[in-house]
């Protein structure tokens, strides 16, 4: 299919993981791409294998939690490529483990790259959006949902990233703009979670587990149709659901759920011994 021919994707976080996932499925989809990260080595390499594809690429480095690199990531998209017709906000910070174990510095650094810079870079980017009719799409997360142990400032910034994305949507209503929201439970396939695996809480290896092409398919889906929110997998939907409805119930199955999630933790060690 080609339903984003010659469309301007602008995907942040797309050195790996779900962002070049997304990068490889828009440019299947024929857009042109805009990829950025702080890391242009992999950039360059995801950029060269698109173009051997035959998709129009532009590498811009940018700290999406930096102000003045927001708005020239923007300013540069809008200037090389004539406009902007859809912005994946992917790019993500997480720093494992209990708040007394965190610097504040890694604090701010989760609000600033999971929360303020799609808030700022949507701002940004909403006047060519406006033009072209076009499409936010915001990678949350699970922990948006339900918050996790080990894991409050990231849950408070996608938390964050839900309601802004929930209320900006029905701001934009009439106008053309899709928002969406896109919550992947943990990710089988990045190094975002397994490389950190032993850091990570428990209860999170308990959920079905899912792969960044699984979530990109969803991201491009919301892209395309302006659904508002996809979860993914389903079932994490239905446990957040039920820990937001029932937070007693939460702490009761909460042991049997770290149970669950050590097992699982074992057998992906053991899956990645050499």
């Amino acid at each position: 299919m080609t339903r984003f021919r010659d469309r301007v994707v602008l995907v942040t976080g797309a050195s790996e993981g779900i962002g070049a996932a997304c990068a490889r499925r828009f440019a299947a989809e024929g857009a042109k791409l805009v990829l950025a990260a702080r890391r242009q080595g992999p950039l360059d390499t995801l950029a060269t294998e698109l173009r051997g594809r035959g998709t129009n690429v532009l590498v811009v480095p940018t700290d999406v939690g930096d102000l003045e690199a927001c708005e020239r990531l923007i300013a540069t998209t809008v200037a090389e490529l004539g406009g902007l017709d859809v912005l994946v906000n992917n790019a993500g910070a997480h720093y494992r483990g209990p708040v007394l174990e965190r610097t504040p510095a890694e604090i701010a650094t989760m609000i600033d790259v999971n929360a303020r810079a799609p808030l700022v870079l949507s701002r940004l980017a909403l006047d060519a959006l406006l033009a072209s009719r076009g499409a936010i799409v915001n990678v949350a997360s699970i922990a948006g949902m339900t918050p996790l142990p080990d894991a409050a400032t990231y849950s408070a910034s996608k938390f964050a990233l839900r309601a802004f994305s929930i209320a900006l949507a029905e701001e934009l209503r009439g106008t053309g703009v899709g928002v969406s929201l896109v919550s992947p439970g943990p990710i089988l396939d990045t190094g975002f979670l397994m490389e950190s695996m032993e850091d990570a809480a428990d209860v999170v290896f308990a959920q079905p587990m899912s792969t960044a092409d699984e979530v990109a398919e969803l991201v491009v889906e919301c892209a395309a149709d302006h659904k508002r929110e996809r979860v993914k997998p389903k079932s994490s939907a239905a446990l957040a659901t039920v820990a937001y409805l029932m937070p007693g119930l939460r702490r009761v199955l909460e042991p049997a759920m770290k149970a669950k999630g050590r097992r699982a933790k074992a057998r992906y060690r053991k899956q990645r011994q050499p």
